[in-house]
């Protein structure tokens, strides 16, 4: 990837890049005019949507990037998400939103991981794709996630370069071949999987929770309720410094608390709530006794004014507003409010009602943020903006007691505390079952076949091992058709020697002598006359070696530890007036085979059994197999060992 694309990222972050397809009837002197035109278009008709989004870290955002290093002049985004991978999903679904509803627009996007795209889908890649050559190959186009192939063989599709494509490449092959770059469906599926539910689903993260706050952090937060996040962030991520300054609160007195409701996502209410934290007795922040119907509310108030807190002690008191900048003075403002009225933003509210103001302060907040986002030297930090909030709004405490007796009703939490079933449910959502291929149990162990497991192993056995790891059997259905007429005949002349024809050949090409490298490749015909002797009697001694070993283990009781096949062929006695009684004795009885299918079965259930319903080696290779057993209604305790 180009210098300029590299992702220099420390915190969880993603990038989103936005290219135009090329047009040669397109003025390049107008290329920037016209990026800046789409995002203006994409943030109105995507304001809906995003203006009331809670964010953890920051928001969704578009902003014009010049062409440098061979990168086109694009639009890009950088949202820092922290710990709510959620974030970065509906910025995924936005992004491919944003393809589908502007189809000249092809969208790039990747995180600390590189293609996580790739990673969320890794069950069903082919296998030419790895890390080393998905660059600048994923793509979002028309709504749909797109591939870039590579040639098999070099020169094979010449629309297709033999090395990663740069960004002018692919989008020529994605203008060109929108029909032949489109991801499987399987690999879509994945994806689509991930983001389903959207937008609807983002009530969903929501979590509404009554606290016991000061009145001037209830006031800020009707007015920006984005701000929990930075409260919240600033709370969990406290260091000693920042508790000192918690001793005596010089902002958010206690003494003017009141309850009220405050929405947060699942991700900031966890954080807050599974933190134990004791405050200082200086503060004059009490608790009730945890017993009290109360207390929950309480503590959350607590540690929320601790966040505020800390935000505001970061900044000075008299900080000068001169770096505020006015979002009604930018030249953009307008055209973007008229866009908001066309697109029925303010719900046929009455201008200048309290509706009205409260949506059109979240549109300003929005546009600050996301559509004319100042640098960051010039942007307000979140402890100056509450504090310019306290200094320029004026707030009635009593008028905020009286809402505080109507409040609705808050959300249960108990999706906190997830049952073993209900995680069980998750584990299967996220891997991708569907419902509809759900049976019941009664079912799945009367169709069950043990036959499964040993040929599912014995599959696994037989897979390529590389440093990378083992291949695991794929599906029937998953599995690529290839076939190399070449490298069948020369996989078995490999096994079975060369031909006839052949045998007196002294040419050998490279493959060939690196196959001789390999013990099981040797061919006694190929081999000269003393070599052929010596080699013979290696494996001679070998196989004596391997018989007296059998008859040895034969005394023991190892033996008796496998289960065997029956065997009625009559037993032949052999006497040798050399050999002494106990070696007399061992010859009398013939060793049946061992029944290898039948003791791996057992032993992969023994080891399953053991388990008692937990993760483990048996359920986890089985699993990562395909091959899912019923569950185990046998409780009688096992005494022989899982066998290595």
């Amino acid at each position: 990837m180009e210098e300029s694309m590299k992702l220099a990222m420390v915190e969880d972050t993603v990038e989103y890049r936005l290219f135009l397809i090329p047009d040669e009837s397109r003025d390049p002197e107008k290329q920037k005019e016209v990026l800046q035109k789409y995002i203006e278009r994409i943030m109105t008709q995507f304001a809906p949507m995003l203006v009331s989004y809670i964010w953890q870290n920051q928001p969704f955002n578009l902003k014009y990037k010049p062409g440098k290093g061979g990168v086109p002049a694009h639009v890009f985004g950088m949202t820092k998400f922290g710990d709510n991978i959620e974030d970065e999903w509906f910025i995924v679904y936005v992004i491919k939103q944003i393809t589908k509803e502007f189809p000249e627009l092809v969208a790039r996007i990747e995180d600390n991981d590189g293609e996580f795209l790739l990673i969320e889908a890794a069950d069903f890649l082919p296998k030419w794709l790895d890390p080393d050559n998905s660059t600048n190959r994923v793509f979002f186009h028309h709504g749909e996630l797109c591939i870039i192939p590579a040639p098999r063989k070099a020169g094979e599709e010449s629309w297709l370069p033999n090395t990663p494509p740069t960004i002018p490449q692919a989008l020529h092959i994605i203008s060109a071949h929108p029909e032949k770059i489109l991801a499987s469906e399987s690999i879509r599926a994945a994806v689509n999987r991930r983001i389903r539910g959207y937008p609807e689903k983002i009530q969903a993260s929501l979590h509404r929770a009554h606290c016991f706050l000061p009145a001037g952090i209830v006031a800020v937060l009707k007015q920006r309720p984005r701000l929990v996040a930075a409260a919240v962030q600033a709370f969990y991520l406290r260091d000693p410094i920042d508790l000192r300054t918690c001793r005596v609160f010089k902002t958010f007195l206690p003494e003017t608390r009141i309850m009220t409701s405050v929405t947060f996502t699942k991700c900031l209410y966890a954080q807050l709530v599974q933190q134990r934290f004791v405050p200082d007795r200086r503060s004059g922040y009490r608790l009730p006794p945890p017993s009290d119907p109360q207390y929950r509310a309480h503590e959350l108030g607590m540690k929320l004014a601790h966040g505020f807190e800390i935000l505001c002690s970061k900044c000075s008191p008299h900080f000068s507003d001169c770096k505020k900048s006015l979002v009604t003075t930018s030249p953009l403002w307008a055209s973007f409010l008229e866009s908001l009225k066309k697109n029925d933003y303010f719900k046929g509210l009455i201008e200048g009602s309290a509706q009205y103001r409260e949506r059109l302060e979240m549109a300003e907040n929005y546009f600050q943020l996301s559509v004319n986002r100042p640098e960051s030297s010039l942007a307000m930090s979140p402890g100056e903006e509450i504090l310019t909030l306290l200094q320029t709004m004026p707030f009635d405490i009593e008028d905020l007691k009286k809402e505080s007796a109507n409040l609705p009703p808050e959300d249960d939490d108990q999706w906190l505390d997830l049952s073993a079933d209900q995680l069980e449910q998750l584990l299967q959502e996220a891997a991708g079952r569907k419902e509809s291929e759900s049976i019941s149990k009664e079912e799945k162990e009367q169709n069950y076949n043990l036959t499964q497991v040993s040929e599912s192993m014995k599959s696994f056995i037989s897979k390529v091992s590389t440093h990378k790891g083992a291949e695991l059997p794929r599906e029937p259905s998953e599995a690529p058709i290839t076939f190399d007429a070449d490298s069948f005949l020369n996989y078995f002349d490999k096994i079975l020697g060369p031909r006839p024809h052949e045998s007196d050949s002294d040419c050998l090409d490279e493959e060939d002598f690196e196959c001789l490298d390999s013990d099981d490749d040797l061919d006694l015909e190929t081999q000269e006359p003393g070599e052929e002797a010596s080699l013979k009697g290696t494996l001679d001694n070998l196989k004596s070696y391997m018989a007296q070993m059998d008859q040895e283990l034969a005394h023991t009781c190892i033996g008796k530890s496998f289960t065997t096949r029956k065997q009625v062929k009559p037993v032949s006695r052999t006497t040798d007036n050399n050999s002494d009684e106990e070696d007399s004795d061992t010859g009398e009885s013939v060793m049946a085979p061992v029944d290898v299918d039948l003791n791996l079965v057992s032993n992969i259930l023994e080891s399953y059994s053991s388990q008692a319903g937990l993760a483990g080696p048996a359920s986890n290779l089985l699993h990562s197999m395909g091959v899912q057993l019923p569950d185990n209604t046998d409780h009688r305790p096992t005494s022989k060992p899982m066998k290595n």
